[in-house]
């Protein structure tokens, strides 16, 4: 049941961030590790998986990511294009720079922040984004300044989410992360073919009602409305490309039109034909 991996983050010598973009769409990589990560994508609709939180993003998304707070990679299961910034900077590394110098208060506060994770968006996450790819063209020390005024901004920002809100939760999750690791990866794989709640609680050594108490209380959700909800984030992903919404329905594992339009329409708010007008008449 070890579905969950410690990566190891090697930096270049004489550099205290990483930065790089990933290709990973194809791999299922629910791992942590003690370094903060600043994470940007660019893609038409995929699933965020944040500690205990888990939702959809369209178009783009960028999260700052606390230490040892485990995540899945961005990209996975794309089926569009995308591209992928990747920023991994150790805990230390401004020393002790940030938290004794006053004028950084506010980028202290926002790294305390990072650890329920931070995804930002409006004109802080554009203004941000514009800098972030300016950086793969700099020198490091060029860099460093960069990611600093690119913190200055999300630190002064208010439009952001903290996406694990209650605290209590997280730090229960964070005690049995292996775990969620293997359920995450069980609907991942099975979304499309009746996942199996009896299934899934035998993989993770519990009786099927006591999975469901475990669950929910992870989650705040039923296996269920969970399910339900990751396949409407698929959804999402397959009508921006232009699938039809017949065969995006059957593609998603439902079996009724007129339920999988229902669903769609109360998770959504409006069905998915109005969904794909909406998303065409974007472009």
């Amino acid at each position: 049941m070890d579905k969950i991996q410690l990566e190891k983050v090697d930096f270049e010598p004489g550099k205290s961030f990483k930065l790089f973009s990933p290709r990973l769409r194809n791999t299922f990589l629910w791992h942590y590790h003690p370094e903060y990560e600043l994470v940007y994508v660019e893609a038409d609709a995929g699933i965020r998986h944040v500690g205990s939180h888990i939702s959809g993003y369209t178009q783009h998304d960028l999260v700052l990511i606390g230490s040892n707070l485990p995540h899945l990679n961005f990209d996975y299961r794309l089926r569009s294009e995308y591209h992928q910034i990747v920023v991994q900077l150790k805990e230390d590394f401004m020393g002790t720079a940030i938290g004794m110098t006053p004028e950084f208060s506010a980028i202290e506060q926002l790294f305390k922040k990072a650890a329920n994770g931070i995804a930002f968006h409006g004109d802080t996450r554009t203004l941000a984004v514009e800098k972030l790819k300016l950086l793969p063209g700099m020198g490091s020390f060029q860099q460093l300044l960069g990611l600093m005024e690119i913190f200055n901004i999300l630190a002064g920002s208010n439009e952001f989410a903290i996406l694990n809100n209650d605290e209590p939760n997280l730090q229960f999750f964070l005690k049995d992360k292996i775990r969620m690791g293997a359920v995450y990866e069980y609907i991942g794989s099975n979304y499309n073919l009746k996942p199996d709640v009896n299934v899934i609680a035998d993989k993770v050594n519990f009786t099927t009602a006591a999975f469901c108490r475990y669950f929910k209380r992870q989650t705040k959700m039923t296996f269920t409305d969970f399910v339900n909800q990751y396949r409407v984030d698929v959804a999402k992903n397959l009508l921006m490309q232009d699938k039809n919404v017949t065969e995006t329905c059957y593609a998603v594992g439902f079996e009724s039109l007129s339920y999988f339009n229902k669903l769609f329409n109360k998770i959504v708010g409006k069905n998915p034909s109005d969904f794909k007008k909406d998303w065409v008449s974007k472009d």
